[in-house]
């Protein structure tokens, strides 16, 4: 028996905001926008809006009119890199939001890369038979709030980044169905390409941080391209082996919508069609832990997914992290 996407989810506010809006910012060219990033508009939170309310709009349609799904839920794992409040987790919010007591709830952080880590966590904990009291299914939920990190005058990263949310109900399918491998790694000796500096125990978040823009997102972007293109084939050829699958075998490559432009240059470096590869980040931009299970949905409901079909679903993140699942459809 493997574990398989039984549902999926997934949430953007309703608040657009466009490229218009990013130039009366920034100063930048709405043309100088598209042609680095291929990002025509992004999401942002209605003022109130925290994180776990962007999951709980996922986490609900993943779950769907599944009582006997809800009742078998061994555990619920949130990968988020901007949760609610430093403790306690997001994870517990929400399962106190969707009514889910006694559930093992908790958080992963792993940045853009999360949704990926606490994929391979829950596949892992349901096949141990480590989840709470035996229950064989799990809801694994990415959602990021990168509005509340944007330095709105940096116009590399704020013509980037927008808020979202998405979930996948993960549970029993037959042999051969469901994720069939997964290869997850981290190098902590580049974690300063991605960061945003203050507000833990190495830099407090006091007077003189929020003065130097120290609670805000940074991110060195060429060398985090380098390290995209040169790491994101070699953990998903990873993890096809693991899986035991062909490259020129997988249907669909579910990416981590870091910007269109990034995601067509990794399309490129794989050497596959990019009609094989959605892109959600045009409409989206970049969702961080939610990119990939928003996008998963998205093409779903664009060009269902047939039984059999085989997915890779890989991404990198600040860490700088990257992983890889590969997934058959059921």
């Amino acid at each position: 028996m493997g574990f398989g996407f039984l549902g999926l989810g997934g949430h953007v506010p309703p608040r657009v905001i466009d490229n218009a809006q990013v130039a009366r910012w920034t100063g930048a060219q709405e043309d100088w926008i598209v042609e680095r990033t291929g990002i025509l508009e992004r999401r942002y939170r209605e003022p109130g809006t925290v994180t776990s309310d962007l999951a709980l709009h996922a986490a609900r349609e993943a779950l769907g009119a599944r009582p006997e799904a809800v009742a078998r839920l061994g555990v619920m794992v949130v990968a988020t890199s901007t949760p609610d409040q430093p403790q306690p987790s997001t994870g517990a919010i929400l399962q106190n939001k969707l009514g889910l007591s006694e559930v093992p709830a908790f958080d992963v952080n792993a940045v853009c890369s999360g949704f990926l880590y606490a994929l391979a966590v829950a596949d892992s904990m349901l096949s141990a038979r480590l989840a709470g009291q035996g229950g064989d299914h799990a809801l694994v939920v990415g959602t990021d709030m990168y509005s509340s990190l944007m330095n709105r005058s940096d116009r590399r990263t704020v013509s980037l980044f927008g808020d979202g949310a998405g979930a996948v109900l993960l549970g029993p399918v037959p042999d051969g169905y469901g994720v069939l491998g997964w290869r997850l790694v981290a190098h902590g000796e580049h974690r300063e390409l991605v960061e945003v500096p203050a507000g833990g125990t190495r830099t407090p978040l006091d007077a003189r941080s929020r003065e130097a823009g120290e609670h805000l997102f940074r991110m060195r972007g060429r060398e985090v391209r380098e390290y995209a293109l040169g790491v994101l084939p070699k953990v998903i050829g990873e993890a096809l082996d693991s899986a035991g699958v062909r490259l020129a075998d997988v249907d669909r490559f579910i990416l981590h919508q870091a910007n269109t432009r990034l995601v067509e240059a990794c399309t490129r470096e794989l050497g596959v069609d990019p009609d094989r590869v959605p892109l959600t980040a045009p409409q989206f931009g970049n969702t961080a832990t939610a990119s990939i299970p928003l996008t998963l949905r998205a093409e779903n409901e664009l060009r269902p997914f047939n039984r059999g079909e085989r997915l890779v679903l890989a991404g990198v993140g600040g860490g700088m992290t990257a992983g890889a699942v590969v997934v058959r459809w059921y």
